[in-house]
């Protein structure tokens, strides 16, 4: 994670050294907002909770009406899985995303379409310790047994963002289209009390936020 953060913190500055020999069209955006994050699998009951988000961003021209936007976010979202007797057992996963999308500018400087894709690293799921032992709703796993998803997924996102030159608010969406879950079935022994069967499962996340262009 050092080693993504060196190589964005470079290329911020290689990208405000440019804007004094280019046209005014390369901006370094901080952004933070709000985010809510649900998992889509099948192996349990899932239920959406909120989390937030914030990091840097590099707009800058590509061609004609199109931009490119480079990115690095960090968040802390939030999902719950319910248990046997019907109580939330909520889920914190945090880490760092890193983006390369295409911006198609509906009107120079105040609307654009934003998609592309987002490498996602983050760490093992954090839940309270009052819910570690409490059973997964249609299995025979304890809440604990699951937290060391996998590390590193990808996402699509697809959002818009309206405003200034200096502000603009952003929503955007983001599905992930790697197996969330997948490290979990290199043990057998979940599987088994997992009703024998495979876990898959995509996160998904809708996230508004505000956008300061320096």
């Amino acid at each position: 994670m050092k080693n993504i953060f060196s190589a964005f913190l470079l290329m911020l500055s290689a990208t405000a050294f440019a804007q004094y020999g280019y046209r005014d069209g390369n901006r370094i955006g901080i952004s933070a907002g709000i985010s809510q994050t649900t998992l889509f699998t099948n192996n349990f009951d899932a239920k959406p909770e909120m989390g937030f988000a914030g990091g840097l961003s590099v707009r800058g021209n590509y061609y004609n009406n199109w931009s490119m936007i480079y990115g690095m976010q960090f968040f802390s979202n939030n999902f719950s899985l319910m248990s046997t007797f019907d109580q939330k057992i909520k889920y914190n996963i945090q880490g760092v995303q890193v983006r390369l999308l295409l911006s198609y500018n509906v009107v120079e400087d105040h609307v654009s379409l934003d998609f592309g894709p987002v490498l996602q690293v983050n760490g093992k799921l954090k839940l309270a310790g009052s819910d570690e032992n409490k059973i997964l709703k249609g299995t025979l796993l304890t809440a604990d047994k699951i937290v060391d998803v996998s590390t590193v997924s990808g996402n699509f996102y697809l959002g818009c963002s309206a405003g200034t030159k200096t502000v603009r608010a952003v929503i955007f969406y983001e599905y992930g289209f790697t197996n969330f879950l997948n490290k979990l079935n290199k043990d057998d022994n979940l599987i088994l009390l997992n009703n024998n069967d495979k876990f898959k499962g995509n996160l998904g996340t809708i996230n508004g936020q505000v956008v300061i262009n320096l």
